[in-house]
């Protein structure tokens, strides 16, 4: 069944001064069909005043009438009839779909194959907002949930009682059920439970079907797309899965986990009443036999055990895992991406790819990795820098071009800064470096020199260089030649050439020779 464009809420988002784009993001949808709608808006002069109290079906129909009708030149059973035959034990839709064919038998119209009875079917039910009858798929989802009795711990010396939550389960297909056992419901043990359900499990799955806990989902609104807990959507694509929350206050969507725990209330809880725990890894242990005795309990209505079927028909079609289990990370929002395409981190730097240049990202870190999103998409990752590294950076050759590059300074490129700038500033640069007994010792001063320009501009930086080349001072250094443009003297004197005019270049006085006067 083709999936409707939400018309309705598109056109709140518009009355709300979204634009088109941001409105494809916000309901992920194509802007060409956001396009559509809206054009069809305006054909029909239709705004969001118009269609508030209307339903979304009710506006697509106004938008796009007649479009989306269900016709078919196939000769159509009573699908409520259906519906109510395959709620009885042992009824299949093949079954349904053979008799089908027998009471059309004879009438002269096109049937349908089983293929489409059963999408018609399908499409039934959601329209008719029915409970579908149709079995779960192997391998297909995976429904979790906290359970609503709890255990406790109790410290073998003091005698303290803790208590203990327990993270539950289950394949619908197979109803082979995971229970885990941890201290408290935060988020941080919440995404654990999964890594553990997986590795237990042995492969992942295309669906993760939740409650609507605010560890994994941040709103569920009625109508417009559900918000996930970052972490947890993370969680879910490093192993190839979507989150499908069931409806608010709807149980029956994630019926299968909900039988689980009423199941583990009796296989754990009560049959381990008994007995006292004093670690958590004790308490795990005994967990794990008695889960592991619940799914080899044979089924009453089914053939073999949950274990059997999950071993036999649903294990082989479960998604690999991933090389490297999830790990749990935090979020740090808002952080700003620098000039030199840069973003910092605890007085580190990593770079940023830069088309992100002064824009604002987010950080996801991980006990080992650094990684950037802007509006949900990954920009770059990083290794994370030792805690004791300051002020250093890290750059990935695809962020950042060689040329654009964060480099060390040096004589070489400091000559050459210089040589841009002018013969004297290159000048006074040499003579910088020819009074330090290292190469290295220079830098700074030179650099102090150069940096000049930024302020007062290249040219009067060769000036006043110019200038401190004719007087008596061997090595001109940023304190001789800040003064000179502070006062403004580089352009004053620049009116008087002939004080630069020196054939002779520079030539030291008698007074600085030994045999001079002193």
């Amino acid at each position: 069944m083709v999936r409707r464009i939400k018309a309705k809420l598109i056109l709140k988002l518009r009355a709300d001064g979204l634009s088109g784009r941001a409105i494809s993001t916000s309901v992920g949808a194509s802007r060409k069909s956001i396009t559509t709608v809206l054009e069809a808006a305006e054909q029909q002069c239709v705004g969001w005043d118009e269609v508030r109290e209307k339903s979304e079906g009710e506006v697509y129909a106004l938008l796009f009438p007649g479009r989306g009708d269900h016709q078919s030149v196939f000769a159509q059973p009573d699908w409520g009839a259906i519906h109510r035959e395959l709620a009885k034990v042992g009824v299949t839709l093949k079954l349904l779909h053979g008799e089908y064919l027998d009471s059309q038998a004879g009438s002269g119209q096109a049937v349908m194959g089983y293929d489409r009875f059963c999408k018609t079917y399908q499409r039934f039910v959601l329209e008719s907002h029915a409970t579908s009858r149709v079995q779960h798929k192997a391998g297909m989802s995976i429904e979790v949930d906290w359970s609503g009795p709890t255990m406790e711990l109790v410290d073998p010396v003091t005698g303290t009682r803790s208590r203990v939550y327990l993270f539950v389960a289950c394949l619908p297909f197979s109803r082979y059920a995971f229970v885990e056992a941890t201290l408290d419901m935060k988020q941080d043990s919440w995404l654990r439970a999964h890594v553990a359900m997986f590795e237990a499990f042995g492969g992942s799955v295309p669906r993760i079907v939740p409650d609507n806990l605010k560890t994994g989902v941040i709103k569920h609104p009625a109508e417009g797309e559900i918000v996930l807990n970052d972490s947890y959507r993370h969680l879910a694509a490093h192993y190839g899965a979507a989150v499908l929350p069931g409806r608010v206050r709807a149980p029956k969507d994630k019926a299968s986990v909900e039988n689980t725990v009423s199941h583990v209330a009796t296989w754990v809880i009560a049959g381990l009443r008994k007995t006292t725990f004093g670690s958590l890894g004790q308490l795990r242990a005994a967990i794990r036999e008695r889960v592991e005795a619940y799914n080899q309990e044979p089924f009453q209505k089914r053939a073999g055990s949950r274990k059997s079927v999950f071993l036999a028909e649903e294990q082989p079609l479960m998604n690999p895992l991933p090389a490297a289990a999830y790990e749990i990370s935090t979020w740090v929002y808002g952080r700003k991406v620098a000039r030199n395409s840069y973003v910092s981190w605890r007085k580190n730097f990593y770079s940023v790819p830069m088309s992100s240049i002064g824009a604002t990202v987010d950080l996801r870190l991980t006990e080992s990795v650094l990684e950037v999103y802007r509006n949900h998409e990954r920009l770059t990752s990083h290794r994370l820098l030792p805690a004791e590294a300051l002020n250093q950076y890290r750059t990935n050759d695809a962020d950042i071009p060689p040329e654009r590059q964060w480099q060390h300074w040096d004589t070489a490129r400091v000559k050459e800064w210089a040589s841009r700038t002018g013969p004297c500033t290159l000048n006074v640069v040499e003579r910088i470096f020819e009074a330090v007994q290292v190469q290295e010792q220079g830098l700074n001063a030179a650099l102090a020199v150069l940096r000049l320009s930024r302020r007062y501009g290249p040219a009067r930086l060769e000036a006043v260089c110019r200038i401190a080349l004719q007087s008596q001072v061997r090595s001109p250094r940023y304190a001789h030649l800040r003064p000179l443009l502070e006062t403004g003297q580089d352009q004053n004197l620049a009116t008087q050439p002939e004080l630069f005019h020196n054939d002779g270049g520079y030539v030291r006085g008698g007074d600085y020779y030994a045999g001079g006067t002193r």
